[in-house]
Parts: C-alpha cells; sequence; structure tokens
C-alpha cells in the first residue's frame, strides 16, 4: 500500500490531542455539577446517564476521524500488470544530460526543449518498443525496452544534469544503446536508435561505435539541439552572484552545436541528420522516416498505475460518525434510590 498525498497522515498526530480535549470536557463537566451535588451522589442522582457510553461515543469520534485523514491521504494498492502485446519497432532514446544542454540558445533550455520534443514523439508511437539512456561523461539505462510509455515519461521528466559524470561521450551512449538491443536480442534490421545532443564530443570515437551499429543492423538518428554561435552555459546555482559557469582563467564558458559530429553518425549508420528548430519537432520527421519500416511482434508486461482506495475509508469514517450519531449517552433507566421513598 501507498499513499498520494502521504504529508496528510501527519494529521493523525492530532488525535491524542482531541482525546485530551474531550477529557478535559469531561472534566470540567464534572466540576460544574459538583456546584449543585456531591461528585459521589451524581450517579444516583443522574441515573440515566451511562459513562462508558459517553466513552463509547468519544472513541468512535476519534476513530472516524483518524479514517478521514487516512481517507485523505488517498491509500492506493493493487497495481495491475498487464500483457500486451503489439507490433513495432525496437527505438532507444539517447539523451544528452551534459551541463552545456542547460544553455538557453533553444528556449527554454536545450534539455527542456529535448523533453518535449521526446514527449510528443512517445504520444506518436503505438507499437513501438521504447528504451532510454542517459548520457554525459558516462551513459546509463533509465528504462529497457518496454511498451510501457508512460514509464519512459516518468523516468523523462526527472532527467537533469550533475547525476553522471561531467563531459559528452557519444560513443559511451552509442554502445549502451547497443547493448540495449544485445540483451532483447533484437539488434537488426527492426532497431533504431534516436540520438538528441549538442554534439559537443571532445573525441571524435562516436563515428567508429556508429559504424559497429550500422554492421549490426542499426540505423541512428540524430537531432543537433542548439545554435551555431556560442553561449554560456547557466549554472544551476548560482554562488557568489555568478550565473555562468567559468573556467579556471575566470573566463566564461561557451557552448554552441557541433553539426559535424552528429551528421558523421548518421550517415555511417544509415539515419539522417536534424537540427531542431524553434517551433517544429524534429522528432515527428524520424517518426515519419521509419513508418515504413518493416515491423515485429513484441510482447511486454505493462504496470498499471494503483488504484485509489480512499473510498473504503471515506466510508469507514462515515459508518463511525453515523453510530455516534444514533448512540445516546443514556442507558436504561434503573432504580437510583432504595428505602423509605422508593
Amino acid at each position: 500500500m501507498r499513499f498520494a498525498e502521504p504529508v496528510i497522515l501527519w494529521g493523525l498526530f492530532s488525535i491524542p490531542f482531541l482525546a485530551c480535549l474531550f477529557w478535559l470536557a469531561y472534566r470540567r463537566r464534572q466540576k460544574l455539577a459538583a456546584r449543585f451535588v456531591s461528585l459521589s451522589m451524581l450517579p444516583k442522582v443522574a441515573t440515566s446517564l451511562s459513562p462508558w457510553r459517553r466513552l463509547i461515543k468519544t472513541t468512535l469520534i476519534l476513530f472516524a476521524v483518524a479514517f478521514l485523514f487516512v481517507a485523505l491521504a488517498r491509500p492506493q494498492w493493487g497495481m495491475k500488470i498487464e500483457h500486451v502485446e503489439r507490433k513495432g519497432l525496437d527505438l532507444v532514446l539517447l539523451q544528452d544530460v551534459s551541463l552545456s544542454m542547460l544553455a538557453e540558445d533553444v528556449k527554454p533550455s536545450r534539455l527542456v526543449r529535448s523533453r518535449h520534443e521526446i514527449s510528443a514523439f512517445l504520444s506518436s508511437l503505438t507499437g513501438d518498443r521504447v528504451g532510454l539512456v542517459a548520457f554525459a561523461g558516462e551513459s546509463r539505462v533509465l528504462v529497457p525496452l518496454t511498451l510501457d510509455y508512460g514509464t519512459v515519461q516518468m523516468m523523462l521528466s526527472e532527467l537533469e544534469p550533475g547525476y553522471l559524470l561531467p563531459g559528452t561521450n557519444l560513443e559511451s551512449a552509442i554502445r549502451e544503446g547497443m547493448k540495449l538491443f544485445k540483451s532483447a536480442k533484437t539488434a537488426g534490421k527492426f532497431s533504431v536508435m534516436v540520438l538528441m545532443s549538442d554534439g559537443e564530443e571532445l573525441e571524435n570515437s562516436a563515428v567508429v561505435a556508429a559504424k559497429e551499429a550500422s554492421e549490426a543492423g542499426i540505423k541512428i538518428y540524430t537531432i543537433g539541439i542548439g545554435s551555431l554561435e556560442g553561449v554560456p552555459i547557466p549554472l544551476q546555482s548560482a554562488k557568489d552572484g555568478e550565473r555562468y559557469k567559468k573556467d579556471r582563467q575566470g573566463n566564461i564558458v561557451t557552448t554552441r552545436l557541433e553539426e559535424r559530429t552528429l551528421q558523421e553518425i548518421a550517415a555511417v549508420s544509415g539515419g539522417a541528420y536534424f537540427h531542431a528548430s524553434p517551433g517544429e519537432f524534429q522528432l515527428q520527421k524520424v517518426l515519419t522516416e521509419i513508418a515504413n519500416f518493416e515491423k515485429k511482434e513484441h510482447a511486454s508486461d505493462q504496470a498499471e498505475g494503483y488504484h485509489d482506495r480512499y473510498q473504503i475509508f471515506l466510508a469507514m469514517a462515515a459508518l463511525l460518525f453515523l453510530i455516534e450519531a444514533l448512540l445516546s449517552e443514556r442507558g436504561r433507566k434503573r432504580k437510583a434510590l432504595n428505602g423509605r421513598f422508593s
């Protein structure tokens, strides 16, 4: 079981406070009654009032309030795994998360624009399996090949620079993508990589990796994000009033789109290169390019989201409030006094 709004559960700590308020209210009623009659005589005078019923009513209210807090926290359980079979390609998305992707020459930033591109791309897919690899100075598989686009969207939304080694290692990204295809045993005519980056790699080893991918039957489509003019790299957390990244000499570091490497990667692998221009989603062009590719049958287990179960606790709270309202504080009237006046 999990809670969609776990912060609301802190409200359960107010239950002991409410219990103290009820106890103080009970003590106050006793003190007021003591002004008119001795406490030892009170049970004989108020013969129909039941202290046990008062305690039960108070307990019912406290439990009802507790169930209300649990219901407001939206308890969820019962994730459903659905077996899905579709026909399509295997697509591995290689997303650059190096610091240069924070540059704002493409609004709102290169990385955010890439996320928007991929998100729109995923919404257009139907039967293609998708994997996601993030890379900077190193690469990491975030999502293996799957038909569960929701998982890819979730991981995509959390992509930020800083958790991988600094730099831009395009070769590492391509080789990581090849490993995904190899582990899924699908490398061949059904396999496509989409590389989104500004292309700023110090070494030219990515082209060699792209040739190896081509020999394995994998096509690589590249999308260049950024402008050809140099722009500064904003700092994620500005210190001492500095907004942009600087080198050791105190000069502002600039970054620009390196198209040549991306063009070569696409050319040697049989893919195509696209430059991300404002107002146009280049991944849709990739989708058009691969639309006529031969498709294969895919089977995958797709997880649906947790189901809300707050209705159960809401109903329990309502039931307890109803019982409390119907339960009277007065018990069966019994003989109060025995003696000459009875």
